[in-house]
């Protein structure tokens, strides 16, 4: 597929904040990370994600970071991402492991403005780009990448459970 050309950053069409997450969000950002689980028909979180996540992101030493969408009180969306070491490119990259806006605010500009605050970040941390993957059933979020200057790389993932 040809590259697209990075677009212009896009504002929110609706009012709202993204926003590092703190602890007081963990019990909605595992409700956000059960409704993305299940959008990609992927197996149900476990029950204690919320603990679990407290010690990767808050931890003085975190693991992962997270953004989240907060409207007015209501986390509508996230994205969660850590450092990541490329032997190919000896140099750093952030890993997105997830983006997601729940259904009723996509299209307003949430999505673009989250990715947009990951490539910061990254910046931030001295990361030489961001690297993710997306299922290749979800065109949609394979034409918003392609739209955001993405380039696709063809892979299959593997998973080995331990």
């Amino acid at each position: 597929m040809p590259a697209s050309t990075p677009a212009t950053p896009v504002t929110p069409v609706t009012p709202g904040a993204i926003r590092p997450a703190t602890p007081a969000d963990l019990p909605a950002i595992a409700r956000l990370c059960a409704a993305h689980a299940a959008f990609e028909g992927a197996g149900p979180v476990p029950a204690d994600l919320a603990s679990r996540l407290e010690l990767a992101l808050f931890d003085p030493r975190p693991r992962a970071w997270c953004l989240v969408v907060d409207r007015g009180g209501e986390l509508v969306g996230y994205a969660s991402w850590s450092r990541e070491f490329s032997t190919w490119q000896a140099n750093d990259y952030v890993h997105l492991d997830c983006l997601f806006v729940t259904e009723p605010h996509r299209g307003e500009g949430w999505g673009r403005a989250l990715l947009d605050a990951v490539k910061d970040a990254a910046a931030a941390h001295g990361a030489a780009e961001v690297q993710w993957q997306t299922p290749d059933w979800n065109a949609d979020a394979i034409r918003f990448y392609h739209r955001a200057g993405a380039q696709g790389r063809p892979k299959v993932r593997f998973s080995l459970p331990l």
